[in-house]
């Protein structure tokens, strides 16, 4: 229905590449490995450069390292004499001589292409080899005689195996031609301050200037265009979640406060503000969209539980989601525990729940027999009733997705649930500004007193063997040490980017150390992981080989040292994460962050800042700028729009504007019926942002 509703201009623009001069179903194939199915697709694939091909020497002339294009006549054939032998062209211009050496040609393609005293153009990097002047398989030959010609200049593509560069840049050539004239969506003060041109002029300039002055306005022109898109989006989003009826949820007794009196520790300042912060949102007629971003170990959980028992005192329901079984498994015992006195009912649904069980938690639920069901993403699936949901708690966020969040909120048949997003990967502004634009912000800044500091250290790999022996009497005192290892099998890769593996690294210390070696994995069946956790949790072993399935979430206070295989490997923020695994009781931690050597600047810089530091907010703003948002987190965050053409660390000034932007226009044209607004609405369209246009076609 979407695609029908988009607006004619934009027809020829989303229809299949294949329509495209010399794109064949082989080419298209090619190119949907550069993320190109559709025309526009290949407008949004910009150059990353040029190639100045105007140096024209004579061959005397010409200087070996430079790219040249020469005009010469050709002279001779050598085919070579054994299969390790170039098969060599050569030719001239009067001046001199040069030699073509080709690698694994076919002799009668070279034949046909460079026929003796033919005249051709050719154009690659000249080399020296000795005394001969060479261009090893030129970038271009052209045949004067029928008008060919070389470029002076050329641009840059990305590309993938199979697919020449002279087809790519047909393809977009022939993509430039179906350039419609569209309104212009921007705000007219803002475009010429910035001194934007218009929407296909900047296209063009971006495809075929990529080195002048002007490119660069272009291209900014296009990642403000992309970024107000997505800024439009979350704010129509913000707004459709908003206008859904909500209701006040007050609670009818001292639950809450019964609770926190209860809790071993009092809550910090930064807690008990956060709390003071959802509980106003949720006594507010409107429903709450919250996002609570937490260090790791800094309480976000209590804050959650007391959340959630204000809205069970108000006579609602609430859910907590998160994003694996085994938490979801520890949750459910942590807070039946704290509960147990208060009458809160609390339940755990996950997709080992199968039969009876199964349906009889969700009974109880449809029934209010459930007054907290925790979960992972079984809880939003179809046949998962609640009678009254009044408040969703959803643990992890960047795990699941906006769409996820959405569809765990309308699982309330009353009214619109209260939305609580927790995070313990802090995340630095311009991405919070992208995935959470729809939500206001809560941080806790401070962690509960009493918890022992971690001290990080990086050593090479190549010390793994002595570690064993180093752990031997942390062991002898039942402390608890994790292992963990990139990957679970040895053959998950190819023998050349293979890692260490979780099972090969476990046989090694088992047989080192005995049966105090544990093993847990994601692959294992959920009731092996939580026998493994639970043995690791009593002390039954004391040394836990795991993948990042300890991720989040697990609490063994007596864990006291994490050793980290390839560290390098791993984002900044997850390092986090898995560091704090330990240092959770009384006794300092330790964390070992293991290198495979050499290791580069990049990758040395970002561990020295895990070293240097255990502020996850600092930690996560470096690995922004080290690294960039697409694998922030040490998976793809699926609340991040895939951007094309916007760089959210370059482009920050520009994501600011559009997201002030965008709030402004909601406020003012909230159906986008103006003139700016219809032409916003080929914007939305341009940029797939699909979201956005049910919500206006929903009016």
């Amino acid at each position: 229905m979407i695609r029908r509703m988009r607006p004619e201009p934009l027809f020829p623009l989303f229809a299949p590449v294949t329509g495209l001069k010399g794109v064949g179903p082989r080419i298209a194939t090619l190119l949907v490995k550069l993320g190109v199915e559709k025309v526009v697709d290949l407008l949004w694939l910009l150059p990353n450069g040029q190639i100045d091909r105007s140096y024209r020497p004579t061959v005397e002339d010409a200087e070996p390292g430079r790219i040249a294009t020469l005009t010469v006549s050709v002279l001779d054939h050598r085919p070579g004499r054994g299969p390790r032998q170039p098969y060599r062209v050569y030719a001239g211009d009067g001046t001199g001589v040069i030699e073509i050496p080709y690698f694994n040609a076919r002799p009668d393609w070279l034949q046909r292409t460079f026929p003796p005293g033919a005249q051709r153009i050719v154009s690659g990097r000249l080399e020296r080899y000795g005394d001969v002047l060479q261009m090893v398989h030129p970038d271009h030959i052209a045949d004067p005689e029928r008008g060919e010609s070389v470029p002076e200049t050329e641009m840059v593509y990305p590309l993938t195996a199979g697919l020449s560069a002279k087809t790519l840049r047909t393809a977009v050539a022939s993509a430039l031609q179906r350039l419609p004239a569209l309104p212009e969506w921007q705000d007219a003060a803002f475009a010429a301050r910035e001194r934007f041109p218009d929407w296909r002029s900047a296209v063009r300039t971006a495809h075929e200037m990529p080195g002048d002055p002007a490119a660069v306005i272009a291209r900014r022109r296009l990642a403000y265009d992309e970024l107000l898109a997505s800024q439009l989006a979350v704010a129509l989003t913000r707004r459709q979640m908003k206008r859904q009826s909500g209701r006040a949820l007050s609670p009818r007794g001292r639950l809450v406060e019964t609770l926190r009196e209860a809790l071993p520790w009092q809550l910090t300042v930064a807690q008990d503000r956060v709390l003071r912060e959802i509980r106003a949102d949720m006594e507010k007629p409107v429903r709450m969209l919250r996002l609570l971003q937490g260090d790791v170990g800094s309480g976000k959980t209590a804050v959650a539980w007391l959340a959630a028992a204000a809205a069970i005192d108000a006579g609602t329901q609430a859910a907590l989601m998160v994003p694996t079984e085994v938490l979801a498994r520890q949750h459910e015992r942590t807070l039946s525990a704290q509960g147990a006195g208060s009458g809160i009912r609390v339940a755990c649904l996950t997709g080992r729940d199968k039969g009876k069980a199964r349906q009889q938690i969700l009974d109880r639920l449809a029934a209010g027999e459930i007054d907290l069901l925790i979960g992972t993403h079984a809880i939003f699936q179809d046949g998962v009733d609640f009678r009254d949901l009044g408040l969703a708690i959803i643990d992890e966020q960047h795990r699941f997705g906006v769409h996820q969040r959405m569809l765990l909120a309308a699982k309330s048949a009353r009214a619109a649930a209260d939305v609580l997003v927790m995070t313990a990967t802090p995340i630095p502004r311009t991405v919070a500004m992208t995935a959470y634009g729809d939500m206001d912000v809560s941080r806790i800044e401070e962690r509960p007193p009493g918890r022992a500091p971690v001290d990080t250290r990086i050593l090479s790999a190549e010390r793994v063997d002595e570690l064993a022996d180093r752990l031997r009497p942390l062991l002898a005192r039942d402390d608890r040490v994790y292992w963990i290892c990139p990957l679970v099998e040895e053959d998950e890769q190819a023998e050349e980017t293979r890692t260490a593996a979780a099972e090969a690294r476990y046989r090694e210390l088992r047989q080192q150390l005995g049966t105090q070696v544990g093993l847990v994995h994601g692959r294992m069946k959920p009731e092996d992981k939580d026998a493994a956790l639970q043995a690791f949790a009593r002390g039954e072993t004391r040394l836990l080989v795991a993948t990042t399935v300890v991720e989040v979430g697990v609490d063994v206070p007596e864990a006291t040292v994490i050793v980290i295989e390839e560290a390098e490997r791993f984002g900044l923020a997850q390092l986090h994460q898995l560091r704090g695994r330990v240092g959770r009781g009384s006794r300092p931690g330790t964390c070992l962050l293991l290198y495979r050597p050499p290791l580069g600047e990049t990758a040395r810089k970002r561990l020295q800042v895990l070293r240097d530091t255990d502020d996850g907010f600092r930690i996560a703003e470096e690995d922004f700028r080290l690294r960039g948002p697409g694998d922030l987190l040490g998976t793809r965050q699926s609340g991040v729009p895939d951007l094309k053409l916007a760089d959210l660390e370059k482009d920050g000034d520009l994501l600011a504007a559009a997201h002030d932007d965008a709030r402004l226009i909601v406020h003012a044209d909230p159906e986008l019926a103006g003139p700016r607004g219809r032409a916003l609405r080929t914007l939305l369209y341009l940029f797939e942002r699909d979201a956005a246009i049910r919500y206006l076609r929903s009016g």
